[in-house]
């Protein structure tokens, strides 16, 4: 029986983040069910931002569908593709003859700006996140997804998120034992779901200029069981709480009480992901007090209770044994 190749196209350009590319078609690649071409808007060498020379056989303008996958990447240079009517116009033209539309981090702009996601959800870098909503504001942006899945259009977070992308896009073609073996072969872990939070209080937030704030930061994060109210931080750092909580939004870009709550929605996310600890446990271990007041942070941060986050990226019976062994 003849195996059906799945026809991916790539769309790099110059000033592009290699890993964008090369994540992605390593993905694909290592699927082996997949025809991987990756273009540009014209053929010869392509410097990445990182320096990198690709070479790229085929402009854009070039390809004609049917495609399986037309899948823009992103990087510094992604403004003067936005610039470039010809171009956009090619993406919107392939757009109806690729089954699956999809960008990795500011490939994003790229697909709004030639008018693909309206009325659409969608996720980018989440440092890009704001501007995507304020440019684009048809477009439904999700700041903390590592990736999100709208029917047929697929867009992720930034760099290596791609990577999760094509996993995932490998899972829901060839199955879970495909992607899982793409997986490992890659050294890399599979998450399929894309709710995912991208990113940590760490980097949603900033590491704090002065010595004692940044102190501060890396302490809170190993006592979130701890009474973390302000006047027990600004105490920490023997500081006034007003001057404490003008100091630390400034330094930090989120007030005190934001980032306490962001680093105990990190600290339970692993311990839901990596223990076989109760609700009630994992709530108290981590500084909610209760089970319920850690679900309803949850539905505000993550949008997803702490039991359905559990069932989507708890690791495998098995897995977790051999860490507790």
């Amino acid at each position: 029986m003849l195996t059906v190749m799945r026809r991916i196209v790539v769309l790099a350009f110059p000033g592009v983040q290699s890993l964008d590319v090369a994540g992605p078609v390593e993905v694909f690649a290592a699927a082996g069910d997949y025809d991987v071409e990756v273009v540009a808007p014209a053929a010869g060498r392509v410097a990445a931002h990182s320096g990198l020379q690709l070479f790229v056989e085929r402009a854009l303008a070039d390809v004609e569908g049917p495609l399986d996958t037309l899948l823009i990447a992103g990087g510094e240079g992604t403004r003067a593709v936005m610039d470039d009517a010809d171009l956009l116009a090619t993406v919107r033209g392939l757009a109806p003859a690729s089954r699956r539309l999809a960008s990795v981090c500011s490939g994003a702009f790229v697909l709004a700006e030639a008018g693909l996601l309206e009325g659409r959800r969608a996720t980018t870098h989440w440092g890009s996140c704001d501007l995507l909503a304020r440019m684009y504001p048809a477009v439904t942006v999700e700041p903390d997804s590592i990736f999100v899945r709208d029917g047929d259009l697929w867009t992720s977070a930034g760099v290596t998120a791609g990577i999760d992308l094509a996993l995932a896009m490998v899972e829901d073609d060839l199955g879970r034992d495909v992607a899982l073996e793409v997986a490992r072969r890659l050294v890399v872990f599979l998450k399929r779901p894309g709710g995912q939070s991208q990113f940590s209080a760490q980097l949603a937030g900033q590491f704090a200029d002065r010595e004692p704030l940044r102190e501060l930061q890396g302490w809170i994060a190993d006592h979130v069981a701890d009474d973390l109210r302000i006047e027990r931080l600004a105490g920490e750092v023997a500081m006034s709480e007003r001057n404490f909580s003008r100091a630390f939004h400034r330094e930090v870009g989120m007030t005190p009480a934001r980032f306490v709550e962001r680093t105990r929605v990190d600290a339970a996310r692993r311990q839901l992901e990596e223990s076989t600890g109760s609700i009630d446990e994992v709530a108290a271990r981590c500084g909610f007090g209760t089970a319920e007041t850690m679900r309803r942070t949850f539905l505000r941060v993550l949008q997803v209770a702490p039991s359905d986050y559990r069932n989507r990226f708890r690791m495998p019976s098995h897995e977790l044994q051999e860490e507790s062994a």
